[in-house]
């Protein structure tokens, strides 16, 4: 019989859902050897399945798990806090409810503040990003900090614990923007997606000024999982991707144009009005929001699939 440590690891990386492992508990509190006697073949194929693999994961080290995970949902009087900096409270639990460590916004934070807290989520963590951070704020994080990496075009910062392999198991995320000025958005999203553990393909300058450009990249834009669309202007290319592919499309306003798109505003609109279904908007220039919600999209569909 497993004991309840397995059990909750099984649960943990995807490989048990609730009610087998609500069962297996049962089994076990009730006198599991009694329980197993009545089962059918099938069920207790079942059972040894789990337990093989609960062996396997056993077995594996840090660097050969792969990066997806599911979150476990420790109770909340569980929550772990470093508030050992004084100005700011570390969530060290934020990975096992949602699958993620705390992300730092560093575009208002001095290079001190943000290498400090950098070093304390590496402690605890195995993978740290920190987004809006300009060249020189970089510069002093990544001297402070072994093997930090900087993302000039994203303006972000990444720390995995074991590298940065990307397990490829043949899905991905499309990351699709309408022009060059709109790429430092797009690589925000990008990176961001690739931080959580997704392969993103990018597809860019397909606006809609030259739409033939796009049809030359959509066999590679509707093989994706979910697609991010960055755009400036009047933001149209949200809505003509959204009635060509069969996935989530999220939509990126940026703050690219003339006068009257008001920093961003008449891309937002236009995105929200879109008539083509299946879109979600988010905040002008927020590529880390898309990057963020498309790697939710691709990992929780890959984990359905593997089971």
């Amino acid at each position: 019989m497993m004991n309840i440590d397995n059990i909750l690891k099984l649960v943990q990386s995807g490989d048990l859902d609730i009610a087998e492992a609500k069962r297996l508990l049962e089994e076990g509190l009730s006198g599991a050897h009694t329980a197993l006697a009545g089962r059918t073949p099938e069920q207790r194929a079942n059972d040894s399945r789990v337990n093989d693999a609960s062996a396997d994961a056993g077995e594996k080290s840090a660097e050969e798990t792969p990066i997806r995970r599911k979150a476990s949902f420790p109770p909340l009087s569980e929550d772990a806090v470093d508030d050992s900096l004084g100005y700011a409270q570390l969530d060290l639990s934020r990975p096992a409810r949602t699958g993620f460590p705390e992300v730092i916004y560093g575009e208002s934070k001095p290079a001190e503040q943000i290498a400090a807290i950098f070093e304390r989520l590496a402690a605890h963590t195995d993978r740290v990003l920190a987004t809006r951070v300009d060249a020189e704020k970089a510069a002093y994080v990544a001297e402070r900090i072994p093997g930090v990496k900087h993302h000039p075009e994203a303006r972000a910062l990444t720390w995995l614990r074991s590298g940065e392999a990307v397990p490829d198991d043949g899905s991905y995320i499309a990351v699709v923007c309408a022009g060059t000025s709109d790429v430092p958005v797009a690589e925000e999203a990008a990176v961001t997606a690739e931080c959580l553990g997704s392969r993103v393909e990018r597809v860019y300058d397909v606006g809609v000024a030259g739409i033939h450009r796009l049809f030359r990249r959509l066999p590679v834009v509707r093989g994706a999982s979910a697609v991010v669309v960055v755009a400036g202007m009047e933001g149209a290319l949200a809505s003509v991707l959204g009635g060509l592919v069969a996935v989530p499309v999220i939509a990126v306003p940026t703050s690219i144009g003339y006068g009257a798109s008001f920093q961003g505003v008449a891309a937002l609109l236009s995105m929200l009005n879109a008539c083509a279904p299946g879109i979600s908007v988010v905040n002008i220039d927020n590529g880390f929001g898309a990057g963020y919600n498309a790697a939710l999209i691709h990992q929780n569909g890959t984990m359905r699939d593997e089971k």
